[in-house]
């Protein structure tokens, strides 16, 4: 158990959120001046300043090496040059694939072609390769040089109740291996030709529209020392129609196959006669993009750390929207989640010091695929191994009524559940687990990178119980679009309880001695535990 109380948290009044405050900073963040926060664009430069400048403003420190406020992050950049041509050849019959409608493709691969010519097509299931829970998809079967077609989500998503496979990758929550990031990772690393993710919007969480609108942005990764023996030549998506069509013109059933795949023994099967060609330009260079990290320092172990972490990028300038709008302002996601650190940094600015110190992270490149906080576990300023804990704020609804219901994305996976729970319950709310398990948002947002390393995660994320208008009109009609913008009606008094939820929670952590740790079974155990001894 957990030995902090909200006892020790007593030593600060209940900190005064500013809900006006919050708000402006959410208009200034995501203005069309600030061109939709994309990474290595001016866009950045413009947000970094101000968010320097506000943390600055709001007694914090520097965070980052030798105590700036900033922290470099190196990544390789590609962007679409031209277009592409995906095209697959059965019976002397040629299927043509149009880039957006029908498929996606891009490649992370630091060069400026992409060419595979005639690759064998292979349906490998799920795509996993999970020992602890006893499957693999590959069954040994080499994959180099083929393009592989794999299927969202993992392989219980679907299972009907009795099924042998329900529950064994955690029912309808999707676990890493169901993330199409540990898809492509996995053709990369078994030197597969490319990559295609069959689209299914239940089992994906969004539909094709979000895939397609974000899709002529620049795409990111953290420099590699061997990209080619990482990365595949490409990667992308292809809608199920389509997918269908491919396999019902190589002899096969695509519903049965897929049926066959929730079953450990399945073997991944060769569309028959198939090849596939696919060929696209790319400018591909290197670029900076920054984190912008702040810091309290602790008064007795500052050593010891409590961070909190919030992605300030959009998706800048990329496709336009029926009126024509270019501009993904991002206002929802996140610069919500960056105003409440702001926020954060002036409640704790203003208190008497916590014993541990704390720790405000804006992470960059979390749309690109959680980059910022995948290069600052790759390389972090504070030691992992006395992180106490990662608290995340990835996107907060406007307006006045405060929900009752706190969901917690990733319920049930570690202590720190049980810090929230407390506070929670004193200010009459209820924590409630993810009502969209199949989405996989605990692997989506910036913490799973430093839980990856064993940093114990909390991810509360109160407005979206899919039980509210606004949540479903966000979710449905505003997330990734540009239409996720600023408006003058809003007021953030329901996001400013959050905030001193959250608030509450560090404040607690940071107050006491207690290291909490990952529950029994939870993936992420292990690494935490190999640490242990550095940790008082």
């Amino acid at each position: 158990m957990v030995a902090c109380s909200s006892a020790q948290a007593g030593d600060a009044a209940a900190p005064d959120i500013d809900a006006a405050r919050m708000n402006e900073a959410v208009r200034v963040l995501a203005s069309d001046e600030f061109e939709g926060r994309a990474p290595a664009s001016p866009g950045e430069e413009k947000t970094v300043a101000w968010l320097v400048e506000q943390f600055r403003a709001a007694g914090a420190e520097g965070g980052g090496p030798d105590g700036s406020f900033v922290q470099i992050a190196h990544l390789s950049r590609t962007r679409q040059d031209g277009p592409a041509t995906v095209a697959a050849q059965v019976g002397g019959r040629t299927i043509a694939l149009e880039r957006g409608p029908d498929v996606l493709v891009s490649s992370d691969r630091p060069t400026d072609h992409i060419a595979v010519t005639d690759a064998p097509v292979v349906f490998v299931g799920y795509g996993a390769t999970a020992p602890e829970r006893q499957w693999d998809d590959f069954k040994d079967v080499d994959v180099r040089g083929k393009v592989i077609i794999v299927l969202v989500n993992d392989p219980d998503f679907e299972a009907p109740a009795g099924d042998p496979v329900a529950g064994k990758f955690d029912d309808k929550a999707m676990t890493f291996y169901g993330r199409w990031t540990y898809k492509f990772l996995e053709a990369g690393r078994r030197g597969a030709a490319g990559g295609l993710v069959v689209h299914e919007t239940a089992g994906a969480g969004y539909g094709w529209s979000v895939l397609q609108n974000s899709s002529a942005a620049p795409k990111f990764d953290i420099v590699r020392a061997d990209p080619n023996a990482e990365r595949a030549p490409f990667q992308g998506w292809i809608q199920r129609a389509r997918a269908e069509e491919l396999f019902t013109a190589a002899g096969l059933d695509f519903e049965a196959l897929k049926a066959g795949a929730r079953s450990a023994d399945f073997k991944p099967v060769v569309l028959p006669g198939m090849t596939m060609s696919v060929d696209f330009g790319q400018i591909a260079d290197r670029v900076e993009t920054r984190n912008v990290i702040a810091r309290i320092p602790g008064s007795e172990r500052p050593n010891e750390t409590v961070m909190y972490g919030a992605h300030w990028d959009g998706y800048g300038v990329g496709t336009p929207d029926a009126s024509g709008d270019t501009i993904y302002n991002a206002a929802v996601d996140n610069a919500t989640g960056v105003a409440a650190l702001l926020e954060l940094a002036h409640a704790f600015a203003d208190a008497p010091r916590p014993k541990r110190s704390v720790v405000f992270a804006a992470w960059s490149g979390e749309e690109a695929g959680l980059l910022g906080s995948t290069y600052y576990a790759a390389n972090p300023v504070w030691p992992l191994e006395t992180t106490v804990a990662n608290i995340n704020v990835d996107s907060l609804l406007p307006g006045t009524e405060i929900d009752p219901n706190v969901v917690v994305i990733g319920k049930g996976k570690n202590q720190l559940d049980e810090v929230l729970a407390r506070h929670a319950t004193a200010t009459g709310r209820t924590l409630i687990a993810d009502p969209a398990p199949q989405a996989g948002a605990f692997y989506r947002s910036d913490h799973f990178p430093l839980a990856l390393k064993g940093v114990p995660a909390l991810f509360p994320a109160a407005g979206f119980t899919g039980a509210s208008a606004a949540s479903r009109d966000y979710v449905q009609n505003r997330y990734h679009q540009p239409s996720d913008a600023w408006d003058a009606t809003w007021r953030m008094d329901a996001a400013a309880a959050d905030v001193a939820l959250i608030y509450a929670v560090g404040r607690d952590l940071a107050q006491s001695d207690a290291w909490p740790e990952w529950n029994p079974g939870a993936e992420f155990g292990p690494a935490r535990d190999q640490s242990k001894a550095l940790r008082p």
